[in-house]
């Protein structure tokens, strides 16, 4: 059985650089291998990782769909679901000590449902085969209410220290509550702090989970960013490496 660790939080708050450094994390410190799972419709995660991505579940499901309205031919004989299972099993991406499945999006308007349906029902089939998984997921909070983010370990949520980013992280803790969602324990990090701030956590302390660290700005990722380098390769003593892997040994992930 996989342990997994979820991401939650505001968009803009640095939860996919996070994510990314969780992945780096348990291959450095518990060996991995990891599944990660960018359940992102606006997928970035792989930006993140320094990962090319070549096929995502939204489009492999209209593909599928198309070609049920054409009447196109399955190979072998195999039924579309056969046929999905293989696409997807093909669509995953991999890389030294973790493997790539990413979301994305339908091509057509609509609702996102059926992208995330088929999400997690990947995710829980491939899961047997991973010692750890990692889904990093969409901002705000409505990965949650569709219930993408299930059976997880650790829910990670994550806030940049503004009233907005911790407004959110405090909904998204009730709503874990509020749909009963299997989530073991949860932490609570602020990211792009600049320095201790007595009224940072005295503002987080409504939220309802206790803060398990606090991640300092980095002008490293920023630059990263700019340049289009993964942060998956910043030096092991940038201050959001030092402090981030700090704040997961104190999580004791098994």
């Amino acid at each position: 059985m996989a342990f997994v660790i979820g991401f939650a939080g505001k968009g803009g708050t640095g939860k996919t650089s996070l994510a990314a450094l969780t992945i780096r994390y348990l291959n450095e410190r518990r060996k991995g291998p990891v599944l990660a799972v960018d359940a992102d419709s606006n997928a970035c995660l792989n930006e993140a990782l320094g990962l090319e991505v070549h096929a995502t579940i939204g489009t492999l499901r209209e593909d599928s769909l198309e070609s049920v309205r054409s009447g196109g031919e399955r190979p072998g004989g195999m039924s579309m679901e056969q046929l999905f299972d293989y696409q997807v099993s093909q669509s995953v991406i991999e890389a030294k000590g973790f493997d790539l499945m990413v979301m994305g999006r339908p091509e057509g308007p609509g609702c996102y449902c059926a992208a995330n349906n088929i999400i997690r029902k990947y995710t829980d089939k491939l899961a047997d085969d991973y010692p750890y998984v990692v889904i990093d997921n969409e901002a705000g909070m409505e990965h949650l209410s569709r219930r993408t983010t299930h059976k997880v370990d650790i829910l990670i949520v994550v806030s940049d220290p503004t009233a907005k980013g911790i407004k959110t992280a405090k909904r998204i803790n009730g709503l874990v509550d509020e749909l009963k969602l299997e989530v073991d324990r949860r932490a609570f990090i602020i990211n792009r702090t600049q320095g201790e701030d007595e009224n940072i956590r005295n503002a987080a302390s409504e939220v309802g989970i206790e803060v398990t660290g606090l991640v300092p700005q980095d002008p490293l990722i920023f630059d990263y960013d700019l340049k289009g380098k993964p942060v998956m390769e910043l030096p092991a003593d940038s201050v959001s490496v030092t402090s981030y892997f700090a704040i997961l040994d104190s999580l004791k992930i098994p």
